[in-house]
């Protein structure tokens, strides 16, 4: 017999979507502000973890077809070229640039190398949060 969580399943699709939009909040924020892509990261793996609990692992599976392990190499991959932009630029490993821009019709905006940087370990961090609770989770022992 087949359980029906009609309630839980509406519940989780509304908190998962005030915590990812708070994590994406968090994540640019995090440049001039507490936040970045470390607390960003664990904010969007504790509500794709929550849609892991509330409905079961196929639907999940079928819904985000992520690979972890690639996000992971792909977010160290990203954190690692935004440091070495520096090097090519003459400067020390990691070094921040920033610049305002002016968009003719959405005015200024200031764009810096920390986003890509935080990017790269948002990723990190989701893969690897969401890779060990998963594992841990199917392990049938």
């Amino acid at each position: 017999m087949k359980i029906n969580n009609v309630m839980l399943h509406s519940v989780t699709k509304i908190t998962t979507f005030i915590i990812l939009t708070f994590s994406i909040y968090l994540f640019f924020a995090g440049h001039n502000n507490p936040g970045g892509g470390f607390i960003g990261g664990l904010m969007t793996a504790s509500a794709l973890l929550l849609m892991y609990l509330s409905f079961d692992m196929k639907t999940i599976k079928k819904a985000l077809p992520f690979n972890f392990t690639h996000m992971i190499a792909i977010g160290l991959l990203i954190s690692i070229f935004t440091g070495f932009a520096g090097i090519l630029a003459g400067y020390p490993f990691l070094t921040q640039f920033d610049r305002y821009v002016e968009v003719p019709v959405l005015g200024q905006f200031h764009l810096t190398s920390a986003v890509p940087f935080d990017l790269g370990i948002y990723l990190v961090v989701v893969g690897i949060s969401l890779q060990m609770i998963l594992t841990i989770a199917e392990d049938d022992a």
